[in-house]
């Protein structure tokens, strides 16, 4: 195989995704060569992106699709596959939150956080697969969240989402293993991000008291894990959920 890969990215335009493009593009000519990074709303801030990160030496895509979608994620997979030559990584990213308590959670809630959250993953994970088995090489990097470890008041929803891509990182790194394909996941605590700008100064404070490490991460914390996952030095670690939290889980 090439030391060059192409790598996928979903929900990469903003906030822990887009600190992953980058990441994956600084490391080109190193692993990666070509970047394509998926989203779903704001085509300024994927433009802002892609002219950011755009270099000689490396390819970027970006695609609006809707990630819930296997018809869309198929789609968006071959049309990677055949403007970049390929693809040898995965990202699975892409993410919402719709939060309130259970006693007022509408289904529709519920729905879209499960199918945006965990179906997407099923649907790029189904997509990706063929190529990679077929080339005997792949890494797969699913994000989840500590909120998935430990669970969280008025977001049952999420958790859900989050429990089951661990439940789903684990049953793929099992039944790919053979084909040299790892599976693995990481799981954020508070990292500072569009979410969480919105907290009062007070709210942060409280949310710093909970975290040994005494602060709120950053993209670039749980981005340099990801680049390390798809790395060559990784490539014994399967099936693993590492959590990037500052402590707070442990």
């Amino acid at each position: 195989m090439s030391t060059n890969k192409k790598a996928i990215v979903t929900g990469g335009s903003r906030g822990i995704g887009r600190a992953i493009v980058k990441e994956l593009v600084s490391r080109s000519g190193v692993l990666f060569s070509d970047v394509a990074f998926i989203y779903n709303r704001s085509d300024e801030s994927a433009e802002e992106l892609k002219r950011e990160v755009q270099s000689p030496q490396t390819k970027i895509l970006s695609i609006k699709s809707d990630a819930a979608s296997f018809e869309q994620a198929e789609s968006t997979v071959n049309k990677v596959v055949e403007e970049l030559g390929g693809v040898d990584i995965l990202i699975n990213n892409a993410g919402i939150t719709r939060d309130n308590l259970l006693l007022r959670m509408t289904e529709k809630d519920f729905d879209d956080v499960i199918n945006t959250n965990l179906k997407s993953v099923f649907n790029y994970t189904k997509a990706v697969i063929k190529h990679m088995i077929k080339q005997r090489y792949g890494r797969i990097v699913n994000i989840t969240s500590v909120v998935g470890l430990i669970g969280n008041p008025g977001q049952s929803n999420y958790a859900a989402s989050k429990a089951g891509v661990i439940g789903f990182t684990k049953s793929m790194a099992r039944e790919l293993a053979s084909r040299n394909i790892t599976v693995n996941a990481v799981a954020p605590g508070y990292i500072e991000t569009d979410m969480t700008n919105k907290l009062s100064d007070d709210q942060k404070k409280k949310l710093a008291e909970m975290i040994p490490l005494g602060r709120l991460g950053k993209p670039e914390d749980v981005a340099k894990v990801v680049g390390f996952l798809c790395s060559p030095e990784a490539d014994y670690i399967t099936g693993q959920v590492i959590a990037i939290d500052g402590g707070m889980t442990m």
